[in-house]
């Protein structure tokens, strides 16, 4: 039997590959801050210049279980997966960043508050405010201990949106918000990110037309954010 089932499995496989109702499925892993606004803000753009695609977009933590939940390409802060082909695509930066009304009441960022961002289990690479203050030579005493907490990029973000305080903002995030005035530079001093994002791509989706061209979009976007005018 299993000469004939498999003759008719193809043929299944062919009408359904020749009908309008195929469409091409596509596994994208994120941090939980870029698939919660960066990420999926931008994915109409995708599907404009590529047609029909049913993507699962998906914002976890690392490590992911590729093969469990087979997905096609992970970004990630930093190198994680040695199993699987990666690359490094690009490195941010932390940028001070506060509402425009904001700057307005002092002239030293020392008298803002502070909005602290609880970066998850990669919380050690990246800079705190404490290493920002130490950076700029300024004292911030107990100022540093203060504010505001959220436990996402994403969340900070939207707390310093709102004039609630000055946020130190990845570039890849921050970027867009600065360009339509929504926030301000509240100090020039930037602090570069100890890794830089790669993307991972396992082999069984390496070939597929699809994913190389989500990996291309995905890095145009990524670049472009990060080497925005407004953060130079």
């Amino acid at each position: 039997m299993l000469p004939r089932l498999t003759l008719a499995f193809r043929e299944i496989g062919s009408i359904a590959r020749g009908s309008d109702a195929f469409r091409p499925r596509l596994v994208v892993s994120v941090p939980p801050s870029m698939a919660m606004g960066w990420l999926s803000e931008r994915l109409a753009g995708f599907v404009a210049s590529h047609g029909a695609v049913d993507i699962s977009l998906r914002g976890d933590d690392d490590p992911v279980p590729f093969d469990r939940e087979l997905i096609d390409i992970r970004l990630s802060f930093g190198p994680h997966y040695r199993e699987h082909p990666s690359e490094e695509i690009v490195r941010d930066a932390v940028y001070p960043v506060c509402a425009p009304e904001l700057t307005a009441k002092t002239d030293s960022l020392a008298g803002l508050p502070l909005i602290h961002t609880d970066w998850g289990p990669t919380g050690a690479s990246f800079p705190s405010w404490r290493t920002w203050f130490e950076a700029a030579g300024i004292e911030p005493g107990r100022a540093v201990q203060r504010g505001l907490s959220a436990n996402s990029s994403r969340a900070a973000l939207d707390l310093a949106i709102s004039g609630l305080g000055v946020a130190l903002a990845q570039g890849i995030y921050c970027a867009g918000a600065l360009e339509e005035g929504r926030l301000v530079r509240a100090n020039a001093l930037s602090i570069a990110l100890r890794q830089p994002y790669c993307l991972t791509i396992p082999e069984r989706s390496a070939r597929r037309d699809l994913v190389a061209a989500f990996r291309n979009w995905l890095i145009e976007e990524c670049r472009r954010s990060v080497g925005s005018p407004v953060l130079g």
